[in-house]
């Protein structure tokens, strides 16, 4: 068994290393510590599966659909873009700034059943919604039952 030297202050400063932490991310915006400069964001998506498609809405508030880029590299989405601030307010004006601004970058890997051909972007009403059809090896498949003669003429007879 190794010998450990033992410090009696060392998990107090963790724990008020973290406790500090802790209170500067939660309280930090109530007491004024807040900045008037671009924040970095990411926009939402949801992601959700169809019988013929995986489809990608990612809310773009905001967002000039000439600056956006879609593209599909290496079984990998991504969605590039920019949300600009308005430049009719000078800076020192505002008493608020709580929404983001600033270029973004998503990425997401695609599962091997999806198409990378054919994919339709639309944008409407500050949500761009991205169908990506699934390969036809990965569709669903009804399969016919084939029922022969005796087991219909059991089926009547009963």
């Amino acid at each position: 068994m190794a010998i450990v030297r033992w410090e009696p202050f060392r998990d107090l400063l963790t724990t008020q290393d973290r406790f500090n932490r802790m209170f500067n991310d939660t309280f930090g915006n109530l007491f004024g510590s807040e900045q008037l400069e671009a924040k970095a964001w990411k926009p939402a998506v949801d992601i959700y599966e169809t019988d013929h498609d995986l489809v990608l809405k990612a809310e773009l508030p905001g967002v000039d659909p000439k600056n956006l880029e879609v593209r599909v590299e290496d079984g990998t989405l991504y969605l590039k873009g920019e949300r600009k601030q308005e430049s009719e307010v000078k800076e020192e004006k505002y008493h608020r700034v709580e929404r983001s601004y600033g270029a973004f970058t998503r990425t997401f890997t695609l599962p091997s059943t999806v198409s990378t051909e054919g994919i339709k972007a639309d944008y409407k009403d500050g949500v761009l919604t991205l169908t990506m059809a699934k390969r036809e090896e990965a569709k669903p498949k009804a399969i016919k039952i084939n029922v022969s003669e005796s087991a219909q003429a059991a089926a009547a007879y009963k």
